[in-house]
């Protein structure tokens, strides 16, 4: 069943997309240049279409070129490491606790201020108002380096009801109806280039996923089924595509 480029927002498959779901899903990230030949191949592409693309990617700072084929950048090399949090996010178990962002600085640029939003949206932290975001403490990452002191933060506990609060900074009943969609989409499509279409949006659906303690989330959230399913896709990727 084709996919199509409908309210889901699903991308088309291009050259680019293609060599990044391939080096994006490989650990190192790195493959030889006839490995995505044989991938994008597989996939419709050209040979041409796709060392163009390669090219282009390497000239936009986006892979680096080696001795044997093509490994991401470092820049890439974050997006890889959100998307493998994404998958497999590492929790804590919750007792209540909030984390509490603020941000004290004023007058910044507005790249700069552009920067931290998705620098804090990336830690799976919510808005509250401007300047305060927040989030349950229930995730085990590390808080990136605050050399300027933009920011400061605190842990609490909120007066009224949490679930009115998580109420107030996610929209899960929309999170999870598109994740429900996603599910059904990927199950339809037979094609590889349309499974692999459908597995990008997943990935950045993902990403969004606020990953709430279990005592914090509405009755079967989809998350972890999204996830599995995808984890399984993934890990079979390589195999169909590269053999």
């Amino acid at each position: 069943m084709p996919v199509a480029a409908d309210d889901l927002g699903l991308r088309p498959l291009s050259a680019r997309s293609v060599v990044l779901s391939l080096l994006l899903g490989s650990h190192p990230p790195e493959l030889p240049a006839r490995g995505l030949v044989r991938g994008a191949e597989r996939l419709g592409i050209a040979e041409q279409t796709l060392r163009v693309a390669l090219t282009r990617m390497v000239a936009a700072g986006d892979l680096v070129r080696t001795e044997t084929g093509y490994r991401l950048t470092e820049r890439l090399l974050r997006r890889q490491q959100r998307q493998d949090a994404a998958l497999e996010p590492a929790t804590r178990p919750w007792r209540g606790q909030w984390e509490i962002v603020v941000i004290t600085a004023v007058g910044r640029p507005a790249a700069e201020r552009a920067e931290l939003r998705a620098e804090l949206t990336e830690l799976r932290l919510a808005e509250l108002r401007d300047g305060v975001w927040t989030r349950p403490a229930n995730l085990r990452r590390e808080f990136p380096a605050d050399p300027a002191g933009v920011t400061t933060r605190f842990v609490g506990r909120p007066d009224g009801d949490p679930h009115e609060l998580v109420a107030t900074l996610w929209d899960l009943p929309a999170w999870a109806e598109r994740a429900r969609r996603l599910q059904e989409r990927f199950a339809a499509a037979t094609d590889l280039a349309d499974r692999i279409t459908v597995a990008a949006a997943i990935v950045r659906h993902l990403v969004a996923d606020p990953v709430l303690p279990p005592a914090l989330q509405p009755e079967d959230w989809p998350g972890r089924r999204l996830r599995a399913g995808y984890a399984r896709f993934r890990a079979e990727l390589p195999g169909q595509l590269l053999v």
